[in-house]
């Protein structure tokens, strides 16, 4: 089926089966290449407490994905690089606004295909949005997979979890957190709301978003511009996600590459004067070797041993 956003859904006939009411919370998967952590990242999201709508999306369409979200019946919806913000491109941006124009939940999470969520995240949201209906984005703790030669090792703390955890504390001013500076003091330090463990609220936000031309900073930039909106930042603080760190994973690329570092300096810029935005941004740069596996990190102890 072929629409105006350019989609193709696959594994539904049309007009087979009767409208019904829109999902009140949806998880929308973004998949890309032939991720070995999918299959896990989708079971995850079927042994909800709670149910939410699944669906997935992706511009890479591979017989891998078709198997995958064939088994868990989850609707694939395929990107065909039609124009989806004006631009013929294939990029994070447009493969995350096209999963949020395919969602149709009041509440919409862009769940990347690495992580896991844990049994709970459905059933806090709607508990958070429930008691805070003016809630314009939900974020959780989240627990750090590092990927080594042994298989997945939890971190349940390090240095950037623990500083991103303090910057969090105002949202747990819960009468403050309506108000732009209190939402803004979250991203005012760095991102200190992860990107995967975040749900907007569609219903207010609309369809467009993502309207950043960053890449690696895109989330960060997101979060900045819906913090000057009407509407609260609702923070649970509690561990609702267990986010991968692992050699292909987009963030470390980005690291490899530098766009992190330019990005996230631009970010900077954009809040802080020159000097200040430099002196952060020497600061931040370490959290650069949380995002190491444990190969990247020997070789780049053998570099500076020369």
């Amino acid at each position: 089926m072929n629409g105006t956003d350019g989609r193709i859904q696959e594994g539904r006939t049309p007009g087979a089966a009767p409208k019904e009411p829109a999902p009140v919370h949806t998880f929308a998967v973004c998949a890309y290449g032939d991720s070995p952590y999918l299959e896990e990242c989708l079971a995850s999201l079927k042994r909800q407490s709670v149910p939410s709508e699944i669906i997935c999306c992706t511009s890479t369409p591979s017989p891998y994905i078709r198997e995958l979200t064939g088994r868990f019946r989850i609707p694939l919806y395929v990107r065909d690089k039609a124009e989806v913000s004006g631009k013929k491109e294939n990029n994070i941006r447009e493969d995350w606004l096209f999963a949020w124009r395919q969602a149709s939940g009041r509440l919409v999470t862009i769940a990347h295909q690495d992580d896991i969520y844990r049994r709970d995240y459905a059933k806090e949201l709607l508990r958070a949005w429930e008691a805070h209906p003016d809630l314009l984005v939900f974020v959780s703790d989240y627990l750090t997979l590092k990927m080594t030669e042994q298989g997945a090792r939890p971190e349940p703390f390090s240095p950037v979890w623990l500083v991103k955890k303090l910057l969090r504390l105002p949202l747990r001013l819960t009468p403050l957190t309506g108000f732009r500076a209190v939402k803004r003091s979250s991203v005012l330090f760095g991102n200190a709301l992860c990107c995967p463990a975040c749900t907007y609220n569609k219903e207010r936000i609309g369809d467009e978003m993502f309207s950043s031309d960053y890449e690696f900073a895109l989330d960060w930039d997101n979060l900045y511009e819906l913090a000057g909106r009407p509407g609260r930042f609702v923070c649970v603080e509690k561990p609702l996600l267990a986010y991968r760190v692992h050699a292909g994973a987009e963030t470390s690329v980005c690291i490899r590459d530098q766009r992190r570092a330019r990005e996230e300096l631009s970010m900077f810029q954009k809040m802080w004067p020159g000097w200040a935005a430099r002196l952060l941004m020497h600061f931040y740069r370490n959290a650069y070797k949380e995002y190491q596996t444990e190969e990247e990190a020997d070789a780049e102890g053998r570099l500076e041993n020369g």
